[in-house]
């Protein structure tokens, strides 16, 4: 088996994609006499500055002969990529045989840290592989391990307009797909957000892709493509993929979270939810000694709602990438609601809040002259229940897996 990884083909500013791009090298391989297999869309880690909005590598298998699919392949990106943009730098790895040991690690290393050139050029060059381009060969190589790198698969189907209309205002029948994903829901999952009345499945972005669906399997996400009425689809694909399966967490304490990884962290809510300028909602939450700061964004809407109504003291596991030493909220789970507040006691004469009658003297009310000798517990109006909380799809990572897809260890309360 030969398998090619490709990555980096794509710009922010002037569009393309490397699925695009991945579906052209799949159709030359076709066109050589060659199978093509399987098709591997493999989101790596969110926190690398030289991503666009998904950093997906992509990996094809097929049985045409590895020199042959490489040139394939090399003729394709040096067509396609968006190299005038100085961000982009296209990568191809072609491997021939067994994916070893380092080449798994390696992926899942890419998930979940910074790797560079240097290491990846080592590791090519050890191992024998066919190599091109630049800094994109960091996820070619990874989407080359993936097979072996990861054991929880999703798919996504990805129907392409006709280059021309790249830049052109993208043409979906908002009701045919609000029904169709009504349809399959569970299944298919993030394909709009109801709340929001948004289309998740229409990226913004000027590349190639006209819609994607994701789901558990590919008959559902097949399905639900063809019941969405759309200007003329150029080639559609479906790609397993690690989206949707949160590959990218790992456990850690508030004392070790490190910038440009993400986590799951338990702890306690240490500074009550506040939310500051632009919208976003601060707390913070306390692991043993270390506190660990966590912000939930303006973009995810309603979870801040949920966000706003934790209180100090409730147990949580938060979960989310971290920068500048700042968990970002992508879900929660309330496992330990506080049910009481120590308040200063109420005068039980006049009703009226008493006042301190000096250091350790208690509290006494100044009219009445009743006295009580300290705070009091007072039951709190909890509105938020305990279980797992997620942004809604029209926030969610690539990577990230929505709560209805289960196997989670507390009750969820997905969002639509």
């Amino acid at each position: 088996m030969t398998l090619v990884g490709l990555d980096d083909t794509d710009s922010r500013e002037h569009g393309m994609c490397t699925t695009y791009v991945a579906a052209r090298v799949a159709d030359a391989i076709e066109a050589a006499g060659g199978t093509v297999e399987r098709r591997l869309l493999i989101r790596l880690n969110p926190a690398v500055e030289y991503k666009t909005r998904g950093n997906a590598a992509l990996c094809i298998e097929t049985d045409l002969d590895p020199d042959r699919a490489f040139a394939l392949a090399v003729a394709a990106v040096d067509r396609l990529a968006e190299t005038d943009d100085p961000r982009t730098d296209p990568g191809v790895v072609v491997a021939d045989a067994s994916v070893p040991d380092a080449v798994a690690d390696f992926a899942r290393r890419a998930l979940h840290e910074k790797l560079g050139v240097d290491e990846t050029r080592a590791l090519l060059d050890r191992l024998g592989y066919r190599h091109h381009g630049g800094r994109g060969r960091i996820g070619a190589l990874a989407a080359v391990g993936a097979d072996r790198a990861f054991d929880d698969w999703t798919y996504e189907r990805i129907a392409y307009r006709d280059l021309e209309r790249c830049g052109t205002p993208r043409d979906v029948d908002r009701e045919s797909a609000f029904a169709a994903a009504e349809a399959a829901y569970p299944d298919a999952w993030d394909t709009v957000d109801r709340v929001e009345d948004e289309l998740v499945c229409v990226p913004a972005a000027p590349g190639p892709i006209l819609y994607g669906i994701r789901g558990d399997d590919p008959a559902t996400v097949r399905a639900v493509a063809a019941n969405i009425e759309s200007e003329p689809v150029a080639r559609a694909v479906t790609y397993r993929t690690n989206q949707g399966t949160d590959a990218h967490l790992r456990p850690g304490t508030a004392a070790s979270v490190e910038d440009g990884r993400a986590y799951r962290v338990d702890g306690v809510v240490d500074d009550a939810p506040e939310t500051r300028a632009g919208g976003h909602v601060h707390l913070s939450i306390r692991d043993g000694d270390a506190t660990l700061p966590c912000v939930a964004f303006e973009p995810t809407k309603r979870f801040r709602d949920r966000v706003r109504r934790l209180r100090p003291g409730d147990r949580v596991t938060v979960c989310g990438e971290v920068g500048n030493g700042t968990l970002k909220l992508e879900k929660f789970v309330l496992r330990e609601l506080v049910r009481t507040e120590r308040v200063v006691p109420t005068c039980p004469d006049c009703g009226r809040s008493m006042e301190s009658a000096g250091r350790e003297q208690g509290y006494r009310c100044r009219d009445c002259g009743t006295t009580a000798p300290g705070r009091v517990e007072r039951p709190l109006d909890r509105t938020l229940d305990p279980g797992w909380y997620e942004v809604p799809p029209c926030a969610r990572r690539h990577v990230a897996q929505p709560l209805v897809r289960g196997g989670f260890d507390a009750p969820t309360h997905p969002e639509r």
